[in-house]
């Protein structure tokens, strides 16, 4: 079972997160993290954890309260994707998911799901590592026409690994 976990403030992330939940094609389960503990993403096989970026960079709410040293990631494939603004926090475009990615990683999450940073307009981001995003960027705020688009695109990328 694939767990399909988001941290959402506005609304934009749990918008994503049941859009990509609904064509993702595959058995799910989504939940809100403030609803979740350390033992119930355990107890799924893989996973998909999105987040928006607040403040300058930081973790949605939700997630930065979570306690993610209680995560048992070792071998379980994880992808993330993260919401963000490119125009008016253009020097941290994203920077949550960067943040994410290193919890999952540092856990011992298997992480995948890469995206180019083709057709996107920022000026940096925490979440670009050897020139890609760690996963899918989405900008609700200034690209809200891509959103679809670009989930149904990751859909297709991600879903060998988790299928």
């Amino acid at each position: 079972m694939i767990g399909i976990i988001f941290g959402s403030s506005m609304g934009n992330t749990e918008e994503a997160a049941k859009f990509l939940s609904e064509n993702l094609g595959l058995e799910n389960e989504l939940l809100n993290v403030s609803d979740c503990d350390a033992d119930k993403i355990n107890s799924f096989d893989k996973l998909i954890l999105g987040t928006s970026t607040w403040g300058s960079g930081d973790l949605q709410d939700d997630w930065d309260a979570f306690d993610f040293e209680g995560l048992e990631l070792g071998g379980k494939t994880v992808a993330v994707f993260g919401m963000g603004d490119s125009e008016s926090y253009s020097d941290e475009f994203c920077n949550a998911m960067g943040k994410l990615y290193d919890h999952v990683v540092k856990q011992g999450g298997k992480v995948v799901g890469s995206v180019s940073t083709d057709g996107y307009s920022f000026d940096s981001s925490e979440s670009v590592r050897d020139g890609k995003f760690v996963g899918l960027a989405l900008d609700a705020d200034n690209e809200s026409d891509q959103t679809e688009p670009r989930i149904l695109a990751w859909i297709e990328q991600i879903k060998p690994n988790f299928a």
